[in-house]
């Protein structure tokens, strides 16, 4: 897959993804929880490599935050979340650990990420670990519906070919 080709299915599920922001969230708190970014970060990851998947995040997040149906805590747990699903795939050509590097990134580091956020910009003082339990819920809810999702479109031999021709060792960025 060539790199237009790579730019616009991120451009499809980023445009996805924030479209669905405004009426699929979890409120916890200051933040707002959204399963479908955690989806999006495992697919980009999976199918199109670090560089796309975290493009992606930061692109949802900036809309999300832009429209109103976002919070400034979007950005670190979305972004680390693709970030480590990419590179656990990456080296483990295994969905599961895409998953799982969604769930620790985004649900783990992501949200101990928040805590110097929700301090210093907006002047709200909260347990070091009080987005852990909301963010591990989104970021596996997310990871799950993904890891259903591309374990049938790898059944699918043609899109099992298009998927792993961008296999990282055939990428070419």
């Amino acid at each position: 897959m060539n790199n237009i080709k790579k730019l616009t299915l991120t451009a499809m599920i980023t445009a996805l993804t924030a479209a669905s922001s405004s009426f699929v969230y979890i409120p916890a708190g200051a933040a707002r929880i959204f399963p479908i970014q955690h989806l999006a970060n495992v697919l980009t990851a999976v199918m199109l490599g670090p560089a796309y998947a975290v493009a992606g995040a930061f692109t949802v997040s900036l809309l999300r935050n832009l429209t109103g149906t976002g919070s400034i805590f979007a950005f670190p747990g979305s972004m680390i979340g693709a970030l480590l699903a990419s590179i656990l795939y990456k080296k483990t050509k295994a969905v599961a650990f895409a998953c799982l590097g969604e769930v620790i990134g985004t649900g783990v580091i992501g949200s101990l990420c928040c805590y110097p956020i929700a301090l210093l910009f907006l002047g709200k003082k909260i347990a070091l670990f009080g987005f852990l339990p909301a963010f591990i819920l989104s970021s596996f809810t997310g990871a799950i519906i993904a890891f259903i999702l591309l374990k049938v479109l790898l059944k699918n031999s043609y899109l099992k070919k298009t998927i792993f021709e961008n296999d990282m060792v055939n990428r070419k960025m």
